[in-house]
């Protein structure tokens, strides 16, 4: 393949992405209007249902916008010999490859943050502040940016300057080096994230000792789930929505309530979200996504090992030096078909895995409580209660609300 043929596949696999999201996306808000199962009617009253449907609406209409800005700038950047530019002015400052290859990356990420940024703040204090839900001040915004940003260059940079002096140094078994530094990594922020990331954004306690404790210990306690490290963490800080996540192995597993949870549940509700989770340890959810995910990461570098020497691949981005930074650009183009069925396969899974969840729950504790939670967060977030099915099954993670308490309620 020729490297204006290759260019134009590139741009090709990018249009017809754009063009897929859009009509899924439109195939979704097609049905917003569409009759609200029987199980899950009692979600909404009238007024609730109607700023629902706007909510949609409005996230529906700004998606469109944020997307075509995203693929005009995607693709003007493509024609206007971006790349080129990038790599030419990376070259200005250093000839080892990976001061240049890190200059290069950190320009495209700084950039790309810079542009999407005021679409980010138009998110967070028009649309989510006009429907309730931002407890964010500008000033935690800016922080939680310029943080973000910081940890990307620090973890960021780091990880890919190990990967580029593997491929100089270890040449066509890089990937195996790169492949145990990722798992090594993954494993270490599996076990650690909660002590070392959440905290700088959020602040976590331990749940004070109370009627809360008592009956998660009791739970806890019934199906043999050593459970002593339970924290509260202050979502109600940047949003109204609630959340709980399990993370962490062995003496390292903690559970994390969001403050905004126990504000909106009761005792049993919050127990059997929590008995929900903890199905999802005891059926090694868990385990299988992180050894999938250490298997998918395996698999795309070696895929990348295969690919990254063609210099068709720099040539095809107007860049004549063949380098591994733009290598990885052009074959990150490649790959994203393949890791779209891949991304799908893993919604597939996690949305068994939440069926497998719910009736541990159901078995362990009780259905009735799981219900009315998945109900009161479902109408605390405005969900969408009537998705269309193809947008469900290539999106979601999670099964729909009705799904769900169909399923408990057998």
């Amino acid at each position: 393949m020729q490297p204006p043929t290759l260019f134009y596949v590139f741009i090709a696999i990018l249009v017809l992405k754009f063009l897929v999201d859009q009509l899924l996306d439109s195939l979704n808000a097609s049905h917003f209007e569409d009759v609200i199962p029987e199980e899950v009617s009692d979600v909404y009253d009238r007024k609730e249902y109607k700023k629902s449907q706007s909510y949609k609406k409005t996230n529906y209409r700004f998606g469109i916008v944020t997307s075509l800005f995203s693929i005009v700038l995607t693709l003007s950047f493509f024609f206007l010999d971006g790349f080129s530019l990038v790599d030419s002015f990376a070259r200005a400052y250093s000839e080892n490859t990976i001061i240049i290859g890190l200059i290069f990356f950190g320009i495209i990420i700084i950039g790309s943050d810079l542009l999407t940024t005021p679409f980010s703040y138009y998110k967070t204090f028009v649309i989510e502040e006009k429907f309730g839900f931002n407890k964010t001040s500008k000033k935690t915004f800016i922080i939680d940016k310029l943080k973000g940003l910081l940890m990307s260059i620090i973890l960021g940079g780091f990880i890919l300057a190990l990967i580029i002096w593997f491929y100089e140094f270890t040449g066509t078994y890089f990937w195996l080096y790169s492949w145990s530094l990722v798992t090594v990594f993954s494993l270490f922020m599996n076990m650690f994230y909660s002590k070392i990331i959440v905290p700088l954004f959020n602040k976590q306690t331990a749940l004070e000792e109370g009627n809360l404790k008592d009956a998660i210990t009791k739970y806890a306690n019934s199906v043999g789930f050593t459970l002593n490290n339970i924290f509260v963490i202050n979502g109600s800080k940047r949003s109204t929505k609630a959340n709980a996540y399990f993370s962490g192995f062995g003496n390292q597993k903690r559970i994390t309530l969001y403050d905004t949870l126990i504000n909106d549940l009761t005792i049993d509700e919050i127990v059997a979200v929590l008995a929900h989770e903890v199905g999802h340890y005891k059926r090694k959810h868990i385990v299988f996504n992180l050894i999938a995910s250490i298997v998918l990461t395996g698999l795309t570098l070696f895929l990348l090992s295969l690919f990254i020497h063609s210099p068709i691949l720099s040539i095809a981005l107007g860049v004549s030096v063949p380098s591994f930074h733009i290598g990885l650009i052009a074959f990150g183009i490649l790959y994203s078909p393949i890791s779209e069925v891949t991304g799908m396969f893993m919604n597939y899974m996690s949305r068994k895995f939440e069926y497998q969840a719910d009736n541990y729950a159901k078995k362990t504790f009780a259905s009735e409580p799981l219900i009315s939670s998945l109900k009161k967060l479902s109408k605390n977030s405005l969900s969408n209660l009537t998705p269309h099915f193809l947008y469900v099954f290539i999106h979601y993670s999670h099964p729909t609300l009705f799904e769900r308490v169909k399923n408990l309620k057998q």
